[in-house]
């Protein structure tokens, strides 16, 4: 699996699944994670040996610069937290049917994380922020998501 976040707010931007992760693969996903004019100047990553000479080459190009975690440092992991969480809550419940299945899965899972989970570092909002209700909306009712693995409550008018 392939995750691009962004550091402000932790939100997925991309996302993408291989059996035979190559240098070349990886260089296409961070292309297509990056279309904008003015690109990230930092890109955290691993010590995966898919990120080979290839790699650095189109990071490089790309006018990124390359931060590598510390090995044996979970804390300076970016990921770490959230691969958990998506192992914990998501990954440990599902029997996955293939790559197309996981990817609609891990689709779920991120729009539901991103809308609905709350984080520390961001005043216990979501990444996408939530609205608050008040009480007079109407009734609450419970939404299922992600497969029915995480519910969430909202009110709804009347």
């Amino acid at each position: 699996m392939f995750l691009v976040l962004t550091h402000d707010r932790r939100r997925m931007l991309l996302f993408n699944v291989t059996t035979n992760p190559t240098a070349e693969w990886t260089a296409e996903q961070v292309v297509a994670a990056s279309p904008w004019a003015d690109p990230p100047k930092n890109l955290f990553r691993d010590r995966d040996g898919a990120y080979g000479a290839w790699f650095q080459k189109r990071v490089t190009g790309l006018g990124m610069k390359e931060v590598l975690i510390a090995a044996q440092s979970p804390w300076q992991n970016p990921f770490g937290r959230l691969i958990g969480s998506l192992r914990r809550e998501c990954l440990d419940h599902t029997i996955v049917l293939g790559k197309r299945y996981l990817r609609r899965v891990l689709r779920d899972y991120f729009a539901y994380d991103h809308r609905w989970q709350t984080q520390q570092s961001l005043e216990m909002d979501s990444p996408e922020g939530r609205v608050t209700h008040l009480a007079d909306r109407g009734q609450v009712i419970e939404i299922a998501s992600v497969g029915r693995l995480h519910h969430h409550c909202e009110r709804v008018a009347a």
